[in-house]
């Protein structure tokens, strides 16, 4: 599929692009977009009418961009964060982050890194464990209805100031094989938020009458050593347990897509993706869509949240996160992205990433749990995915190994 449709407003000035915050940042081997500035914000809702609030808005738009950027939570359920910005601007190439205008208004107003005074499980690891444990009696039960369940865990990071999303960017850009973004979540008092990360996975991304997306499902840790590091794939690759777990996504992709498509594959059928610390089983999915009309929005909130992050059955998967997880998810493993008012828009799914307030970090990383797994494979799973972020952070993640 081709690149987005972006719109560059050639009349903003290098100087007023770096005197303003930038809200939303979406880094891709190839191109950068950055959103500065803040018009409206989307009306309250749940995902349900999203589609319709957007449509809504663009209607009634008589000033800026004809584009919303943000971020959709994890529960279809609660508000998402949507906003217009008052420019966009596409930086194309492959370039430092830090050097692009206006990425010095993510930076933090003191100089230096930030010095790492705590770092906290939540669940401890042993309850996390427990957790997936649970969730496995109840996928093995006689009378069982739960097919997957995805659980997760997270760290609290507290540091001696604030941390520096332009400086968490730039060595998350050090892996060309993700999509890197910063986007802005509710203030919670007078703390502005934000939720920065490295994702692999594509929800949707939807131009003209194009679709696409790339679900990610079964994992394994890469290592230094080449042939140990090969081994890893293959193994992957020939696992009974991943392949059946990735196989529940990709029907779930291909059967909520198939409806609105004349043509809908899997051309390549499914492959190894590989990041810098990660193997993943990736199936890229392509289609023709019978109507073009109908906006990236809707579809993201057709295929939102996918096995991949959920479960199946996905209200009785919902159910069990929210009995066996210590905290809201709030928008981890929920959706990063843009769409504009033709409807075209590209999502991504917010995962390998941290909840930033202020000087205070929330990073996260989930499993997905299926007939087969183990508790003592889930935890060294999720301390695997949280390495791209630890070490994001300046964090030793050998001491967070299961």
């Amino acid at each position: 599929m081709p690149p987005p449709l972006i719109w560059i407003d050639e009349q903003a000035s290098t100087e007023t692009a770096l005197a303003r915050p930038i809200p939303f940042v979406m880094k891709t081997a190839g191109e950068t977009l950055l959103a500065l500035g803040q018009i409206a914000t989307l009306d309250e809702g749940p995902l349900a009418d999203l589609a319709a609030r957007a449509a809504g808005f663009f209607e009634k738009r008589t000033e800026g961009p004809d584009v919303l950027v943000g971020a959709l939570p994890f529960d279809p359920g609660r508000p998402s964060h949507l906003v217009q910005p008052e420019r966009v601007l596409r930086v194309q190439g492959r370039h430092d982050i830090g050097a692009i205008p206006g990425l010095d208004g993510l930076a933090s107003a003191r100089g230096g890194a930030a010095g790492i005074l705590s770092v906290d499980a939540d669940p401890a690891a042993a309850e996390f464990a427990h957790a997936v444990a649970v969730a496995l009696g109840q996928l093995t039960a006689a009378d069982a209805s739960l097919r997957k369940v995805v659980l997760s865990r997270s760290l609290k990071v507290t540091a001696n100031r604030d941390f520096s999303a332009a400086d968490l960017m730039r060595r998350l850009s050090a892996d060309d094989s993700v999509t890197v973004f910063a986007t802005p979540l509710p203030t919670r008092g007078h703390q502005r938020r934000s939720l920065i990360g490295a994702t692999p996975e594509l929800l949707v991304e939807k131009r003209g009458g194009q679709i696409c997306s790339h679900p990610l499902a079964g994992s394994a840790r890469r290592h230094r050593d080449t042939e140990e590091d090969r081994k890893a794939g293959a193994g992957l690759l020939a696992s009974d347990k991943d392949r059946r777990e990735h196989k529940l996504v990709v029907e779930s992709v291909l059967d909520t897509l198939a409806p609105y498509c004349v043509g809908l594959s899997a051309p390549e059928g499914t492959c190894l993706r590989a990041t810098s610390s990660m193997w993943h089983l990736g199936t890229r999915i392509v289609g023709q869509l019978k109507d073009a009309s109908l906006s990236s929005i809707y579809f993201a909130g057709l295929l939102h949240p996918t096995p991949a992050v959920c479960g199946l059955p996905r209200r009785l998967a919902h159910d069990q996160i929210v009995k066996l997880e210590p905290y809201d998810r709030e928008f981890y493993a929920g959706a990063v992205g843009w769409c504009d008012s033709a409807g075209d828009g590209r999502w991504h799914v917010s995962i390998r990433c941290a909840e930033i307030e202020g000087r205070h970090a929330r990073l996260y990383a989930g499993a997905g749990i299926v007939p087969g797994s183990t508790p003592e494979g889930e935890l060294a799973e999720t301390s695997a995915k949280f390495r791209a972020m630890l070490d994001a952070f300046g964090i030793d993640g050998s001491r967070f190994d299961a």
